[in-house]
């Protein structure tokens, strides 16, 4: 694997987790970390001076960075992923955006607003919520209906509206401070805003078509892609809990506060959820693995490969929560301490087990 974080860096990471939460944002060392190791161009084509990681690759380390933070793990994965969509952005743009050492894409995959046309391209009008990295994005991109000058909404050939998404400069849009939940609070995913934004016709793009670069795997669906790389997350942090755990527990265990027969119980009720939580993983890197050789090999994948990606990528994210809360009573009162780190753990993985995609597991 490419890019394997050293000791340095995981002792950086764990020592400053609290204070990038106390920021409400990721520290500003972790952010250049970030910067010098390209984390927020994981997915940028080679052409555009992308790190040139692939998908597996880039898996792993999302897993291990969740494990080490689960807010600095989800923000690079979103940020990162946002940076997906150069692959079909006008080049000459794209260019002008990576110009910048620091460009961070960050945004949001709901519709939340529309695009009337113009003489010069788009009038934007909207607002797009939780928008993880955004307080340091310099790229914003958003999806919008599609009005024609009178503001009529554009619909296809089956009456349903036409969707764009666009790409918005930071002075273009106003960041609205509202990310008040219990966990992933580093990732300072506010909620965003434009009115009566005009944009030229080249801050449109549509994913999945008009490919305007080529780069090997860059062709992995989408829907996967964000299935795959959000269930990484949940696992990185469900580890990092279920260590946590098993450290708290014999730790007060030494100290004789379990009978020998408590501690047996315990025992094998981690045993349990860690064999069931690697059987899990193995089975999603594996049928993650078959379906990338797969598009390598034939330069497609066949829909039941597919399918299994995306119902062992939901399996592992349910597998995750699942472990986490039958060993939560055995953490002591240290895990609802909201100061600590095994309470942050708990948060943060509670908090992103809320996203859409991770719902259900069908």
């Amino acid at each position: 694997m490419k890019n394997i974080l050293t000791e340095a860096h995981r002792e950086l990471i764990r020592s400053l987790s609290a204070e990038s939460e106390k920021l409400g944002q990721l520290h500003p060392l972790i952010l250049d970390m970030a910067y010098q190791h390209n984390w927020f161009k994981l997915f940028v084509p080679e052409i555009y001076g992308g790190p040139g990681m692939k998908l597996p690759d880039i898996l792993r380390l999302e897993e291990e960075l969740a494990y080490l933070d689960g807010s600095l793990a989800w923000t690079i994965t979103l940020c990162s992923g946002a940076s997906w969509f150069t692959g079909f952005i006008d080049s000459s743009l794209v260019k002008a955006i990576l110009a910048d050492d620091q460009a961070c894409f960050a945004g949001s995959g709901a519709t939340g607003g529309t695009a009337r046309k113009s003489a010069n391209g788009y009038i934007i009008n909207g607002r797009w919520q939780y928008a993880s990295g955004a307080l340091h994005a310099t790229v914003f991109t958003a999806n919008c209906i599609l009005q024609d000058e009178k503001g009529n909404a554009i619909q296809d050939g089956e009456g349903n509206p036409l969707i764009k998404s666009f790409v918005f400069k930071k002075s273009e849009v106003q960041v609205l401070p509202g990310w008040s939940y219990i966990g992933m609070i580093a990732t300072g995913s506010h909620s965003f805003e434009v009115n009566e934004l005009e944009v030229p016709e080249n801050r449109s793009f549509v994913i999945n078509t008009h490919i305007q670069v080529t780069d090997r795997g860059f062709d992995y669906p989408f829907l996967q892609l964000a299935e795959t790389t959000l269930s990484v997350n949940s696992l990185g942090m469900a580890r990092h809990f279920t260590d946590l755990v098993e450290q708290h527990f014999f730790t007060r265990a030494a100290a004789k506060r379990y009978e020998p027969q408590q501690v047996s119980v315990f025992t094998t009720e981690l045993k349990k959820n860690k064999n069931e939580l690697d059987a899990a993983r193995n089975q999603f890197y594996q049928a993650f693995d078959d379906s990338w050789q797969q598009l390598n090999r034939k330069g497609t994948i066949d829909e039941h490969a597919l399918l299994k990606v995306s119902k062992l990528s939901r399996e592992l994210a349910h597998q995750t929560r699942t472990s986490v809360d039958r060993l939560y009573p055995y953490a002591g009162l240290e895990a609802a301490k909201k100061e600590t780190e095994i309470n942050r753990v708990w948060r943060d993985l509670h908090t992103a087990s809320q996203h859409a995609l991770l719902t259900f597991a069908i």
